[in-house]
């Protein structure tokens, strides 16, 4: 092998050595500060091993994708929250709203699947779309369907969202709940009219040991704790 070929060769797998150990040192949220950490996941995420996620002591919860509008349900729903809960991991069940899908057929969807007497955690609701209605007819559309999961379920949902969003469509509407805003920048996110966070999702490209692809990471801000979105069992 003549000398510039072996230099080549050589640069080649040091570039490799060199990648493996700076992914390896990838340093996540969770190992730097002190605040309560979870995931949501969903059917994207694959193969979950929940033995490994139950025994992470920086992870103390997790939101699992139940249902999406009408009658669509997430293909590991169940298996996911059944392994889950024998880990011992804290689990909660979420929702993506369709806006123009009548709010009762997807109550129906959602509390077929997320029942009460499994949940740890209070339901969320995921908020991310207004499907081309006016604001007023978005607004009218979600307060009825949280109205009908707040009846049934007994309690409020958490409500997800991004900063975006709220801040254009949901300024000073959502003050009677808990919320989980999506902002994934370095700095806490901060809304418009400066209403409490109780939980910012930081990133969409989160890594942990048990998923093997990317994974939605969480923690709650301040002083929120994890006994503020507990359910309550009556």
């Amino acid at each position: 092998m003549n000398r510039k070929l072996y230099t080549i060769i050589s640069l080649f797998f040091m570039l490799l050595s060199y990648s493996a150990n700076a992914q390896n040192a990838i340093v996540e949220c969770e190992d730097t500060c002190t605040h309560i950490h979870g995931i949501d996941i969903s059917h994207y995420q694959g193969d979950v091993f929940w033995e490994i996620i139950g025994e992470n002591t920086r992870m103390a919860y997790v939101y699992i994708k139940a249902t999406e509008g009408g009658d669509r349900i997430d293909k590991r729903y169940e298996e996911n929250l059944k392994v889950a809960h024998s880990h011992g991991l804290k689990v909660g069940s979420y929702h993506f709203y369709r806006p123009k899908t009548p709010q009762e057929k997807q109550l129906e969807n959602f509390a077929t699947q997320c029942l009460r007497s499994e949940q740890d955690l209070i339901p969320m609701i995921d908020v991310e779309t207004k499907a081309g209605l006016s604001d007023t007819a978005f607004c009218d559309s979600l307060f009825k369907f949280l109205d009908l999961v707040e009846k049934h379920y007994k309690q409020k949902p958490l409500i997800y969202t991004g900063a975006n969003f709220y801040d254009k469509y949901l300024l000073g509407k959502l003050d009677g709940y808990k919320i989980m805003i999506a902002q994934y920048t370095e700095r806490e996110p901060r809304l418009k009219d400066d209403r409490d966070i109780t939980m910012w999702q930081y990133t969409g490209k989160g890594r942990i040991n048990g998923i093997k692809g990317y994974v939605d990471k969480s923690r709650f801000m301040g002083k929120h704790s994890l006994r503020e979105i507990r359910y309550r069992h009556r």
